[in-house]
């Protein structure tokens, strides 16, 4: 199993090593499937009674057999090797259809070379019937008949063999040639044919040798001799078994090896490794099964790119809950939430003075300081608003104490901001909001509206105007006396109420509280306003 892109070259010529591996496959079993014929005509068959002189036709179908084999052989294996090699590559430059082209002829090559090779085999075997039957025809008809039954049997398992071999050997070719374009080639054996023919050609045709070997000896009973005939009937069996064993195993491994090809990549995926790729090596359906399986991978690595860059834009809470509730509707359901809005002070003055690329550095910085406090506490930041940041807590996913939560994260990051040499006011709300999906049903986000995201602003507006009664220049920390009513003790001891104020816009008075460690003391001015207010 290895690494295949989906745009990688196609090879431009077949491995010498694969043109070697498969010429030295075709040979031995053209040699050894001529051998087994010779063995069988001259000690099995009982040929030999078949004609007046025997020593005179067994010289001529050798001398026959010395000359014409080895001529054969050369011939069909000049031009498999001929095949097997692919067009020259267009040069820097070319044209996109001439590319496409050699991209086409080569894979033409590589995919159908079994095929060819074994056409360019069946051919010499074919020709082979034919002399060996008229030489022998000079002598007997019937032996004629019976040494062409004889070749072409033989022909066709040894062209089988050769086939599955070729088959194996080509493998890698094939993947270079997948691994440029993914297999969608049409007229090459599938599946089934490869099974049928691995029973036909491995099976049927040694059986049906040992048929007409037998149906012979009921008519040439004069031939066959019960200890000839037992003798014809072993060998030919013996040959059955070992020639459709040797092809079945030789199908089964090409299927095997990619069905387990896949099946291992499953095992990985199912671990979370979607890198993984599957070489497509098979031109049958099963390489349609490797090419489909990395389309799929393909599919869930780019499912979890989108699904990573939407959790980046709404926060992790918000995607995970899309996700598990598949929430496509407007609208949403009543919370009770706690809210943080944090706005950086001196940005319009920064952006009016200084680089587009540095004001978004520093915003980058500033943005990651608050990113970092709020999820540190439960919270996510549902939007970045210029400069500012809106933060809730207790929406989507429940919080034990939201209102704690958003107000130990305002402490930290007011922290965080001070120590980074940063400005910003920070409020602090909690009640019930509407949280859900707002928009339009072609674009919306997940979001939460209510009393207490305006009041959050507001405070907000609120603590960049605040500063110590000493003098001190620091930018304010503060939150409502309702947040602090819902959070919990231990958060709530750390905050006090100083002061009532009607905020913007608002009706009624809201109590301001801020973090008891800000101040040495316990006093509070406001600088549009210029009044002091004493701790409660």
């Amino acid at each position: 199993m290895t690494g295949a892109g989906a745009h990688e070259e196609a090879p431009h010529q077949v491995a010498f090593a694969t043109k070697v591996l498969v010429g030295a496959l075709v040979v031995v079993s053209n040699v050894l499937g001529a051998a087994i014929l010779v063995g069988l005509a001259g000690w099995v068959f009982p040929f030999r009674a078949l004609v007046a002189d025997e020593t005179i036709a067994l010289r001529e179908n050798l001398v026959l057999l010395a000359v014409y084999a080895p001529l054969a052989g050369l011939v069909a294996f000049g031009s498999g090797w001929a095949w097997l090699r692919l067009p020259d590559p267009p040069g820097p430059g070319a044209p996109p259809e001439a590319v496409a082209r050699h991209h086409r002829r080569a894979r033409r090559v590589v995919l159908r070379a079994p095929l060819r090779l074994a056409v360019v085999q069946a051919v010499p075997w074919t020709v082979g019937v034919v002399l060996f039957a008229l030489v022998d025809a000079t002598y007997s008809t019937t032996l004629a008949f019976a040494v062409a039954c004889m070749i072409a049997l033989g022909g066709i398992a040894t062209v089988t063999v050769a086939y599955r071999c070729s088959e194996l050997a080509l493998r890698r070719e094939v993947a270079r040639v997948f691994a440029a374009e993914r297999p969608i080639e049409r007229g090459l054996p599938g599946v089934a044919v490869r099974s049928l023919g691995a029973w036909v050609m491995g099976t049927g045709v040694p059986l049906l040798g040992v048929m007409i070997a037998s149906g012979s000896s009921l008519v040439y009973a004069e031939y066959f001799t019960v200890t000839q005939l037992g003798l014809v009937t072993f060998v030919l069996a013996t040959v059955a078994l070992a020639v459709g064993f040797l092809v079945t195993a030789l199908s089964s491994t090409s299927i095997v090896s990619s069905v387990t090809a896949v099946r291992r990549a499953l095992r990985r995926v199912e671990q979370g490794d979607l890198d993984t790729v599957v070489e497509v090596s098979d031109t049958t359906e099963l390489g349609l099964l490797q090419s489909g399986f990395n389309t799929m991978v393909r599919g869930l690595r780019e499912r979890d790119r989108v699904r990573e860059l939407f959790g980046r834009q709404v926060g992790e809470d918000v995607a995970d809950a899309a996700v598990a509730a598949d929430a496509s509707e407007l609208g949403g359901e009543i919370r009770d939430v706690a809210v943080l809005f944090v706005d950086l002070v001196g940005s319009t003055a920064l952006a009016a003075t200084r680089p587009p690329t540095e004001v978004v550095v520093r915003l980058n910085v500033f943005f990651t300081e608050v990113v970092e406090a709020v999820e540190r506490h439960g919270g996510w930041v549902n939007k970045f608003v210029g400069d500012a940041a809106l933060a809730v807590f207790g929406a989507p996913q429940e919080h034990d104490d939201a209102a704690g939560g958003a107000l130990a994260a305002a402490r930290e990051l007011a922290g965080r901001l001070e120590r980074a040499g940063a400005h910003a006011g920070i409020g602090v709300s909690a009640g019930e909001a509407v949280a859900g999906n707002v928009g339009d049903a072609r674009r919306y986000e997940y979001t939460v509206i209510g009393d207490p995201v305006n009041e959050a602003a507001r405070l907000c507006d609120l603590a960049k105007r605040t500063t110590a009664r000493d003098g001190a220049s620091w930018r304010g920390v503060v939150a409502s006396g309702t947040a602090l009513d819902q959070a919990g003790d231990v958060e709530a001891g750390r905050w006090m109420v100083v002061s009532a104020e009607r905020l913007r816009g608002r009706t009624t008075d809201t109590e301001v509280a801020i973090p008891r460690d800000r101040h040495v003391v316990p006093t509070y001015r406001l600088d549009r306003t210029a009044s002091e207010v004493t701790h409660r």
